[in-house]
């Protein structure tokens, strides 16, 4: 079903004047501000990363962002999507963090893994083989690797939440009283919740004297393409290992699933034709490039923003000239050392509270898309019970069991797989649910398809 209302501006309009044109790119910039920030602040603690390194995390995942949405929104499927960090990848990276170093050698070893499924992502999307993989990874997969983002995380929510429970208790209210009981009244609340919830927190933490301005002081005004700190390599080399990149797989994999739904998404919120195989595949194909100038950008891996999507519907504006505005920004926000560096300073029990909201509603979102399989079908029930309870299940195991055989990088390998919750639900998933016996309809693949013609219809 396409979105009802006529378009304001469609994917060729340009606004005038140009201030117009601004105010909205910088809207889609404050739409997607939350969740990319979010992620660095969640992983930076967990790397033992200094401000000054936090702050150059930041301003290197908004250079990523923008570049990757220049990439998609000009060369991929040339819709108005905003690209950025995928929480998909969340579950992989603390993986790779407990298995390395910290800091700049954890990043080396992500950005390897990143680099390494860009070529992957790449390959699936130029070639064409999205399309045909369609019938193998069905919404009994998909739902439970989706939910295992969240769940996997269980245990870094209160811990860092508990550094001050006051201002983690603050998130998480106002979190909830923005998006739930203000939002359906005022849509402004409804689009930026996470993000009041971070301002109001932290008028409050400076009030009480938990901020640290000591990063701000230590970031450059501009960062150099080169030298400590730079935009290419800020971390160093990349480091390749093949066990991280197979764990890193799961996340393009539930990525590439949740961009093929977005692109159907972004058709019908632009009131645009529904998007062809071929535009599929060069959207994935693009999503991939991105993620392999990232894992040089010394950023994180990306995908397709909803929020933005939604945003598009809201505000029935389509331009791709708006779009490619809010990508000078975000291009403008990783040079520019400072704003990282003011990032830097958001304390740690605030991102506690952002865990102990978003991770339960990843895990939530993740179930719901298992809704599109018949749930009254033992078969699907007991994959679903199965891949997911592995999931938390063998990590627990992998954690106190020393798991060492020959050779020693496949033992490394299947340590690396069998520690990361989102990687065993795949492969289990992915196994069972074509091995087991089951028609498109009960397992859902029927539903999935045509609800990418009906968005677009």
């Amino acid at each position: 079903m396409s979105v009802p209302g006529k378009m304001v501006y469609t994917l060729d309009d340009v606004p005038k004047p140009f201030t117009k044109a601004l105010g909205l790119g910088i809207q889609h910039v404050l739409t997607m501000f939350g969740a990319t920030v979010a992620v660095p602040l969640i992983l930076a603690p967990v790397m033992g990363m200094s401000p000054q390194q936090t702050a150059v995390l930041v301003a290197s995942v908004m250079l990523c962002s923008g570049i990757a949405t220049f990439l998609q929104t000009n060369f991929g499927t040339r819709l108005p999507i905003i690209q950025g960090v995928s929480f998909s990848f969340l579950g992989p990276f603390f993986a790779i963090i407990a298995a390395t170093a910290g800091g700049a050698d954890t990043m080396q070893h992500i950005a390897g893994a990143i680099i390494l499924g860009a070529l992957v992502e790449m390959l699936v999307g130029f070639t064409g083989l999205i399309g045909k993989l369609q019938k193998y990874v069905s919404p009994v997969v998909i739902g439970p690797v989706i939910a295992m983002i969240g769940l996997a995380l269980y245990n870094a929510g209160a811990p860092m939440a508990g550094q001050n429970w006051i201002l983690a208790i603050i998130v998480i209210v106002c979190a909830f009283f923005f998006s739930l009981i203000l939002g359906p009244k005022k849509p402004f609340f409804s689009l930026f919740p996470i993000l009041l919830a971070v301002i109001v927190a932290y008028i409050v933490a400076v009030f009480m004297g938990k901020v640290d301005f000591s990063a701000i002081a230590a970031a450059p005004w501009f960062r150099l393409p080169w030298g400590e700190g730079g935009w290419i390599l800020p971390w160093g080399m990349p480091k390749f290992d093949v066990g991280f990149f197979l764990v890193v797989l799961a996340g393009y994999l539930a990525s590439m699933i949740e961009s093929y739904g977005d692109y159907h998404s972004i058709s019908a919120a632009a009131q645009a034709p529904a998007p062809t195989g071929k535009q599929i595949s060069r959207g994935i194909g693009m999503e991939g490039l991105g993620c392999f100038f990232t894992g040089l950008l010394g950023g994180f891996a990306s995908t397709s923003y909803t929020e933005n999507i939604g945003l598009v519907g809201l505000t029935k504006v389509a331009s791709r000239y708006v779009v490619n505005i809010a990508v000078v920004i975000l291009i403008i926000f990783g040079i520019f050392g400072k704003f990282g560096g003011a990032v830097a300073t958001i304390p740690g029990a605030i991102v506690g509270g952002l865990y102990c909201t978003l991770f339960g509603l990843i895990a939530s979102i993740g179930l719901s898309n298992s809704a599109k399989a018949d749930l009254s079908s033992m078969r699907n029930l007991m994959i679903m019970g199965f891949i997911l309870f592995m999931g938390l299940s063998l990590p627990a195991y992998f954690k106190g069991a020393e798991v060492s055989f020959e050779p020693v990088w496949l033992s490394n390998i299947v340590t690396t797989i069998g520690s990361t919750g989102m990687a065993v639900s795949a492969i289990l998933g992915l196994i069972l649910d074509n091995v087991i016996p089951g028609t498109a309809e009960e397992r859902g693949i029927t539903a999935f398809l045509n609800q990418g013609k009906s968005a677009s219809a």
